[in-house]
């Protein structure tokens, strides 16, 4: 009886699962497609490139100010080497403070990388929403994120139903 009971729930939830319409979408596809976003994208691209231009001067600096020490170094009495070292170390804990703070986990290229995408990813569900309205579907994965799709038919990609309701939005 218990074995029964199992199964007739497994067929039921199972139905219920099936009969749902389900979509696909490509959000990375959609965002490439968008040239504010790419117009964004090279904006953070370039402000990436001086932070990363700006570390490697300090770090320039830091090994000719380590190399002159280094050659120095049989000159020097204990407190002058003291003193040498301590600039070495406060260089080199201002480099990884710059790094930290522009690169670390909540550093600015963080930060601005969420600021940029919030309003695209904003569009974007909005448009699917739309979507999703429009052809009754009751799942929508998306395979940009890591999701293993190995078959598609077609007929299950929304995703330029997507970028057309963004165009269509812009256009207006």
């Amino acid at each position: 009886m218990k074995n029964i009971r199992i199964l007739f729930f497994f067929f039921v939830s199972s139905s219920l699962f099936f009969s749902q319409k389900i979509g696909v979408v490509d959000t990375n596809y959609i965002l490439e497609k968008l040239p504010q976003y790419r117009e964004a994208e090279k904006r953070l691209a370039a402000q990436i490139g001086a932070w990363e231009k700006k570390i490697q001067e300090m770090q320039e600096a830091y090994e000719s100010k380590k190399s002159a020490f280094e050659a120095e170094k049989v000159l020097l009495v204990g407190n002058q080497i003291r003193e040498r070292e301590a600039v070495l170390d406060e260089m080199s804990a201002e480099i990884r403070k710059f790094i930290n703070e522009k690169f670390g986990s909540s550093g600015e290229v963080m930060k601005l990388r969420s600021g940029l995408t919030k309003p695209f990813q904003d569009r974007i569900w909005n448009a699917v929403k739309t979507m999703v309205q429009k052809n009754g579907l009751g799942i929508v994965l998306d395979k940009s994120n890591n999701v293993s799709v190995l078959f598609l038919d077609r007929k299950y990609d929304y995703t330029d139903k997507v970028l057309d309701i963004l165009t269509k939005v812009q256009k207006d």
